[in-house]
């Protein structure tokens, strides 16, 4: 009985994930600027992404904040960061035909006078780098967003591995703030992303300042 009522609600999840989820392509799409179909999908997958990050970001501490147990996994923060992952995989998808007719050029260059190739070392590699580190810890996080990872890794390792969400989550910032300077983005969508990092941060320091002030007063 209770694996259906949960499976329900998880269900449940997902149906308003995927209309929320519709709703945040289709608004961020329309938004932006341009007549590049694969840049408008590729901004409106990386905020959409972006913003559910920033949500499963959110919970945790939300839950320390007002007295809450914290689990190891909550089904709700895992079913949204399934969101994040499916949506962040799309936009690397896309995101690597925006610019160039090779996708190996993202990633490496032609030496002049020669034939050979090289690791980019300007900006726009470096943000492609890090773009692409955080898309293959954003895969892993996906196909660990189970029951049965969790069951076969045990809930300690499975937690260590849940936690690179935060590693993913700088790499994003990083790669976002670099190509908001190569792409020289308009300032409205600049005020946009800052928030949508500001917003996570603080409630990640202010959940990090309620766990440090509850462990101080029970010593």
């Amino acid at each position: 009985m209770a694996l259906t009522t949960r499976a329900n609600i998880r269900i449940k999840h997902h149906t308003v994930l995927t209309v929320i989820t519709a709703l945040l392509l289709w608004a961020i799409y329309a938004l932006v600027p341009g007549d590049d179909k694969k840049y408008l999908w590729s901004m409106a997958t990386a905020y959409t992404s972006i913003i559910l990050l920033g949500v499963t970001l959110i919970l945790g501490p939300l839950n320390v904040m007002k007295n809450k147990n914290n689990p190891v996994s909550s089904d709700l923060r895992r079913d949204i960061g399934i969101w994040c992952g499916l949506t962040g995989i799309v936009h690397v998808i896309v995101g690597i035909q925006v610019h160039m007719g090779n996708i190996w050029l993202y990633f490496f260059k032609a030496v002049e006078g020669d034939e050979s190739f090289q690791f980019r070392d300007d900006l726009f590699g470096a943000a492609n780098y890090t773009g692409l580190i955080a898309g293959g810890i954003l895969l892993m996080l996906l196909l660990i967003s189970n029951d049965i990872s969790m069951k076969m890794l045990r809930p300690g390792k499975w937690k260590r591995l849940q936690q690179f969400s935060y590693l993913f989550f700088v790499l994003t910032l990083v790669h976002s703030i670099m190509y908001q300077v190569i792409e020289k983005r308009m300032l409205a969508i600049i005020i946009c992303f800052a928030c949508l990092m500001i917003v996570p941060l603080i409630m990640q320091f202010k959940g990090f300042l309620s766990i440090n002030r509850k462990a101080t007063q029970h010593k």
